[in-house]
C-alpha cells in the first residue's frame, strides 16, 4: 500500500473553512483554559448581571482565541492533525471519537 503524505491531500471547501476551523476553536479553549475557566466563573457568580459585570473576563477570552485563530502556524498544525485522523478513519473506518473510547478498560 502507498503511504499518502499529508501535504498531497486535497481538502473540500468544508474541511478547510468549517471542520478544521472547528478543531482550532477547541484546541484553542484548551490552550486558553485560564481564560475561559476565569469568564466562566465571573458568569456562574453574577447571574444576570454577567453580560455588565464580566466584560473584562470576556475581552481578556476573545483576545486569547483570536490570537490563535488568527495564526497560520496554528491553522496549519490543525489542518495536518485533521489530515491525520482523516486518514486514520480512511484506514479503518473507526472515527477518532470512537477510537479514543474504545481504550480497553482493565490490563
Amino acid at each position: 500500500m502507498e503511504s499518502t503524505n499529508a501535504e498531497e491531500i486535497k481538502l473540500r471547501h468544508v474541511e478547510t473553512d468549517v471542520l478544521i476551523p472547528k478543531m482550532m476553536r477547541e484546541k484553542a479553549k484548551v490552550l486558553c483554559v485560564e481564560k475561559v475557566e476565569a469568564f466562566s466563573h465571573c458568569c456562574k457568580e453574577s447571574g444576570f448581571f454577567m453580560v455588565f459585570k464580566c466584560r473584562e473576563q470576556n475581552a481578556a477570552l476573545k483576545e486569547c482565541l483570536t490570537v490563535h485563530y488568527k495564526d497560520p502556524a496554528f491553522f496549519e498544525e490543525c489542518k495536518r492533525e485533521y489530515i491525520q485522523e482523516k486518514l486514520e478513519f480512511e484506514r479503518t473506518g473507526i472515527p477518532t471519537k470512537s477510537r479514543k473510547q474504545k481504550l480497553p478498560t482493565s490490563m
